[in-house]
């Protein structure tokens, strides 16, 4: 470790919250944030003893997120490392205990980054077991599945693509990138972005531990490190924390549309071996939906020692109606008839649930800023009509690797700020196949905006995706950011849902049990609220709580008053598995979810 930092650096977002509020701005509503990105630690009597220094390590790259695209990023810088006999020390650090840990994708993976990553892949053992052999597409009404066809060209064909449990890819790719020489570091989550004296970006830090629920400092308190680096990349995935924090700083979004998302719920099944079809791949539109709401199922057979399948069902967050629950809307769709009977005498082993990206080409921010850049679903590299982005994010890994090699190797290197501006990166993302692969669909998404809903996107995918091959010269806006989309709840219908069976639908609590989610219970709520009086205030006076609903973790709940003559919102952050949906649909925008002491979260095996 290098010296203990006398002056340790201070984060914008450090220097922003000083401002904040101990309690809500009524002066009245019962405390519910105590996080130190709320409540000022210097304003604290309790803090005031409290050694606050922090040691520090410089690596010449440093990565936040141990996923496809920050172990892509980190396994090419190594691999030119060795060809150019150029040493360079790359970190990984990544929130959860184990590489892979919180890790969750359908997934169907198209392996073309891959082979340029790892060309022999097969010998050296990658977890890719089950190529498709069948693809099923349909349409489905309340008592009807209709087939649809896809054709040759259409993005949902996957015709040469896996089936994969993704968090084991990952593992795997880990274990490429130690074997390379990455130092990886689980369990160490990346709280702050730290910056140079010229605002360029320096590095991070990691948690603080040791704080106890109603913050004030435990006996066990450490301060967490910090991590300096040449370049420090992004690749937290969908939403990160801190690329939050970046678009801010640097207006990173300063020429693209927002971005918008969907959620998407997760579970593997043990089925009956004579129902199962290893290689087959169903997705599904419609029914429980309805033509104005943006969604659909996936149901992919794994072939693997056991007869395992893997269902889910993704939902865009720009539905309108706050009573949807996108947990019970996936609940209710496995009853229908034409997939019931796969779970019949089955048994359900894992659960669990992320946000992902949905809006594309338009939506893609400036990648590049002093000091560091963004890969993978952190800026948004998802083909949505091929409901992929794992090669997209694992391509753009590559393509910053090299990138940052070129530039950190380049003896003529000259920057204007401390930290280095890795100019070139964006042009490279343009000039790959990444950009032409975004651009030919960037209309699937925004087109569902138009009257006919879900029949106009799938008329658009077939005359313009498949028959134009994306040539044609307009790109469609977005409609909204999707935590406007919500209407109060006044001029909304509920919407009621069947109870489950046990069999083949379950509860929420039983659900988020087999995600092996846990948080230390004694610290302060991740989930944090820049006013404490807004949720009673807003959310349930106008929309009827939805954050109850759209949360698929129980994480939230409005409970009665001591009194019991009005309603407050408890917040059971244990229950949270991460998935950012709150932070992205609440209509207040009074969630900031930020990350949790080290070790807490899912503990996903092989999602």
């Amino acid at each position: 470790m290098a010296a203990l930092l006398k002056h340790p650096c201070r984060s914008a977002f450090q220097t922003l919250r000083t401002s904040s509020r101990w309690i809500s701005s009524d002066g009245a509503t019962p405390r519910i944030t105590t996080h130190y990105t709320v409540v000022p630690r210097e304003n604290d009597a309790r803090w005031k003893d409290v050694e606050m220094e922090r040691y520090g390590d410089e690596a010449d790259v440093v990565i936040v997120g141990g996923g496809p695209s920050g172990l892509s990023t980190a396994i090419r810088l190594k691999q030119l490392s060795q060809e150019k006999g150029h040493e360079l020390r790359v970190c990984v650090v990544e929130k959860a205990s184990e590489i892979g840990g919180h890790t969750l994708s359908g997934a169907c993976l198209e392996p073309v980054a891959l082979n340029e990553l790892i060309p022999d892949w097969k010998e050296k053992g990658a977890p890719l077991h089950t190529q498709v052999k069948d693809d099923r597409f349909g349409l489905l009404t309340e008592k009807r599945r209709i087939p649809i066809p896809i054709l040759p060209g259409l993005p949902m064909n996957n015709h040469g693509n896996y089936i994969v449990r993704l968090g084991n890819v990952v593992k795997w790719l880990g274990e490429q990138a130690e074997e390379l020489g990455v130092e990886i570091y689980p369990g160490y989550p990346a709280s702050e972005v730290l910056f140079h004296e010229d605002g360029s970006v320096k590095g991070v830090a990691t948690t603080d531990v040791g704080i106890a629920k109603d913050g004030s400092p435990k006996a066990t308190f450490e301060r967490g490190m910090e991590l300096h680096a040449k370049v420090t990349v992004f690749g937290e995935g969908c939403h990160g924390h801190l690329a939050k924090q970046l678009f801010k700083k640097f207006d990173l979004r300063k020429y693209c549309q927002p971005q918008t998302y969907a959620i998407g719920l997760k579970e593997i099944w043990e089925v009956d071996p004579a129902r199962h079809k290893p290689g087959c791949i169903e997705h599904t539109v419609g029914w429980p939906l309805d033509y104005k709401s943006y969604g659909g199922s996936f149901i992919y057979h794994l072939d693997e020692s056991a007869p395992l399948v893997s269902v889910g069902f993704a939902l865009g967050l720009d539905y309108q109606n706050p009573y949807v629950n996108p947990f019970k809307t996936f609940q209710k769709f496995k009853h229908h008839p034409s997939v019931s009977g796969l779970f019949e005498g089955g048994k359900r082993i894992s659960y669990g649930a992320r946000a992902l990206n949905e809006g594309g080409f338009q939506c893609i921010p400036q990648l590049a800023f002093p000091g560091g850049l963004l890969v993978g679903c952190s800026p948004g590299f998802m083909n949505v009509p091929k409901i992929k982005g794992t090669h997209t994010a694992m391509k753009s890994g590559i393509v910053a690797a090299e990138a940052i090699f070129d530039k950190l190797t380049n003896e003529n290197l000259s920057s204007h700020t401390e930290g280095i501006f890795v100019d070139d990166y964006e042009e490279r993302i343009r000039n790959s196949w990444i950009w032409n692969e975004l651009k030919q669909v960037r209309n699937v998404r925004p087109s569902f905006h138009g009257p006919f809903g879900l029949y106009g996107t799938m008329m658009y995918t077939g005359l313009f995706v498949y028959l134009m091959r994306g040539r044609e010269p307009w790109t469609m806006k977005h409609k909204c950011k999707d935590s406007d989309s919500l209407k109060p709840a006044a001029e909304c219908k509920p919407i009621e849902y069947p109870k489950p069976d046990g069999k083949i639908s379950f509860d929420l609590l039983s659900s988020v049990a087999l995600s092996g989610t846990n948080h230390e219970h004694d610290q302060p709520a991740h989930l944090t609220l820049k006013d404490d009086s807004i949720p009673v205030k807003n959310n349930l006076g106008v929309y009827d709580g939805p954050e109850e609903r759209f949360c698929p973790a129980g994480v939230y709940e409005y409970v009665p008053t001591e009194d019991g003559e009005a309603k407050r919102l408890q917040i059971n952050a244990q229950n949270c598995v991460h998935c950012k949906t709150c932070d992205i649909k609440d209509p207040s925008q009074n969630i900031n979810w930020v990350v949790p002491e080290a070790g807490g979260g899912p503990a996903y095996s092989g999602m």
